[in-house]
């Protein structure tokens, strides 16, 4: 029997293992597909303060937590990264790391290097939550009332009417 935590990449939750994790437990495996700290269905709980420590501090808490050893990490994407900040934490706990369509990161890996226009996405987004408006963008009073927006929900549904 083999011990099993599989991580989900950075815009799913535990769910996304359903189809692997019914048949390894089938197959007599302990399978743990924990969520991510602001992710999935714990998306209530992002913040700017959740980051790459709190990832790896999650898995390592699972780890300790249910006295895992002898596991065998799995990670997907995003989670590639996790997993290799888990294992340089608790290396004791862990038979092996597989990396599944993943991040490898070595040393000198940096995400927002390798990954330059989804940061870029991301600081728009926190610049508009903050009430910021990007540069050379105008705020939504000087773009007009709503009604003058160029989407209009009845024109959408409209248009897949037709399209169906």
């Amino acid at each position: 029997m083999t011990t099993f935590v599989l991580i989900h990449g950075a815009w799913h939750g535990g769910w996304v293992w359903r189809k692997v994790d019914a048949p390894l437990r089938a197959a007599g495996h302990r399978v743990f597909t924990p969520t991510l700290t602001g992710l999935g269905e714990r998306a209530h709980l992002a913040s700017l303060d959740v980051d790459l420590d709190t990832h790896i501090q999650d898995i390592v808490g699972l780890l300790e937590a249910e006295e895992l050893t002898d596991v065998l990490l799995v990670g997907h994407s995003y989670a590639g990264i996790v997993i290799t900040g888990v294992a340089d934490k608790a290396a004791e706990r862990l038979r092996g790391l597989v990396y599944i369509d993943a991040f490898v990161p070595d040393s000198d890996f940096s995400l927002q290097a390798n990954n330059p226009s989804r940061f870029e996405m991301f600081a728009k987004l926190v610049d508009d939550e903050d009430g910021d408006e990007p540069e050379g963008e105008e705020s939504s009073e000087e773009k007009g009332s709503e009604g003058d927006s160029e989407y209009n929900e009845e024109d959408s549904e409209s248009s897949l009417e037709q399209s169906v």
